[in-house]
């Protein structure tokens, strides 16, 4: 699932296959010292740099024609600290070796997205998310992050030091320099009880608040063209263990929801008008299904059907509405949508343009697969998301600017000041970074 570390002729390649860059050259530091040189170095010959991570990101946010900075070996946990329930850990590790590695030492994170492939600077620097009733993104969990400015000198910041660095590091779209070490707060690992079910489409809006309000953490899928959803409730359970059978996890997981998947989305691509009807049978493929296991086991899980995709956060008062206009337009439109919508919640936070800033959101994604035309799509759905003062995901497809997000965004500001006082030669521009902080 990662990117391409060096395709043709030093071309790199992000996950979805939508962006390619060809950085001046490729750095792969060890050490903290290392980057920080790297950085100068860069400066010196005047080239821009990028981090990259996993290449999960949609959007060209880690793009370069400069320095390509790759961080897989600036990984491992540093310090885990139980007094204070934290664990400071190296910005290239990738979640996965996280939660492993947190489940070994009885820990977990409080929360997390629902795949763990990618490093946790490119996660948390993106503002990558779960759902949660009252647990935020992954970025909200941060106590302290550690940060190699555009002088090369490292910053460090928390709610104590450097606070209003650490209020927009938090999720700093590698703006404001380059992560190299993230504090969590972490707490003994729990289990969780998910109850996976098909719900009528009209019911889950109709009930939503309480679903939302009743679980802990809730989230559903819509197949377009059909009036199903499959819904997800996971919550806090005193036990006892009851993972999915291997063999059925199998079926289910990879079988159903990947392979199958994956025929289906090949089918749909080569003749669409198959597409009302394969959605009909996905939508009835997954069974219920009730188990109870350690929260990443819960919360994450494969995804090998390549797509594209773009998510929005609209004020979660506002979901219900969003959602019946989607409705309506995929209806009108004779648009054939094979993939999910997926919907989450996140409550509000206090991070400078995390996408839950300030405000109880929810989350609204929009999903093509990978090769297939997803513009009369996407350009429909933003239409509606930003009608609502829709905020996208900084790592998926959308097409806002900085004029917008100064609207949309109450302390987008206090995020450019910062940036023109940490880096104000812009040596870690690209072109993605100009349209949505603007020059």
């Amino acid at each position: 699932m990662s990117s391409t570390a060096n395709g043709k002729n030093g071309t790199w390649r992000n996950w979805g296959g939508n962006v390619s860059a060809r950085p001046a050259r490729e750095v792969t530091p060890a050490s903290v010292d290392e980057l920080a040189d790297a950085v100068r170095q860069a400066a010196e010959d005047g080239l821009t740099v990028k981090a990259v991570g996993s290449g999960h990101s949609f959007t060209s946010i880690a793009a370069t024609d400069g320095v390509l900075i790759r961080p897989q070996l600036l990984t491992g946990i540093r310090r885990i600290d139980r007094e204070n329930m934290t664990v400071t850990v190296e910005a290239g590790t990738p979640l996965k070796r996280l939660n492993v590695a947190l489940a070994r030492e009885g820990l977990s994170l409080i929360n997390m997205g629902d795949i763990m492939e990618q490093t946790v600077s490119g996660a948390t620097g993106t503002g990558t998310h779960g759902t949660g009733r009252d647990s935020a993104s992954i970025a909200a969990q941060i106590k302290g992050l550690e940060l190699v400015t555009a002088d090369g000198s490292v910053l460090t910041c928390s709610e104590k030091e450097h606070p209003e660095a650490f209020a927009a590091a938090r999720i700093g779209l590698g703006a404001l320099g380059i992560v190299t070490a993230l504090t969590f707060a972490v707490e003994p690992i729990f289990l969780l009880t998910a109850r996976e079910e098909p719900m009528p489409f009209d019911r889950v809006l109709a009930d939503f608040e309480e679903l939302w309000a009743e679980n802990e953490h809730f989230e559903f899928y819509w197949f377009p063209h059909t009036g199903s959803t499959n819904t997800k409730r996971n919550n806090r359970s005193a036990g006892p263990e009851q993972p999915v059978p291997q063999v059925k996890g199998w079926i289910e997981d990879e079988f159903l929801s990947n392979g199958v998947f994956q025929v289906a989305n090949w089918v749909g691509r080569a003749v669409p008008a198959t597409i009302p009807s394969i959605a009909r049978i996905s939508s009835k493929a997954l069974s219920a299904r009730t188990y109870t296991d350690i929260p990443y086991k819960v919360f994450t899980s494969p995804r090998r059907v390549r797509f594209v995709e773009m998510e929005y956060a609209v004020p979660r008062a506002a979901v219900v509405e969003v959602l019946r206009e989607l409705r309506t337009m995929v209806d009108r439109s004779g648009l054939k949508v094979s993939f999910p919508v997926e919907v989450r919640t996140a409550p509000a936070d206090d991070i400078t343009l995390s996408t839950a800033s300030g405000r109880d959101s929810a989350y609204v994604a929009v999903h093509m697969f990978r090769g297939t035309p997803y513009q009369r799509y996407f350009t429909a759905a933003e239409r509606i998301f930003t009608a609502h003062e829709g905020r996208p995901h900084w790592g998926k497809i959308h097409t806002r600017d900085a004029e917008y997000f100064s609207r949309v965004y109450p302390r987008f500001g206090e995020f450019t000041a910062l940036r023109d006082r940490l880096d104000p030669d812009r040596l870690f521009r690209n072109d993605y970074l100009r349209r949505v902080l603007g020059a």
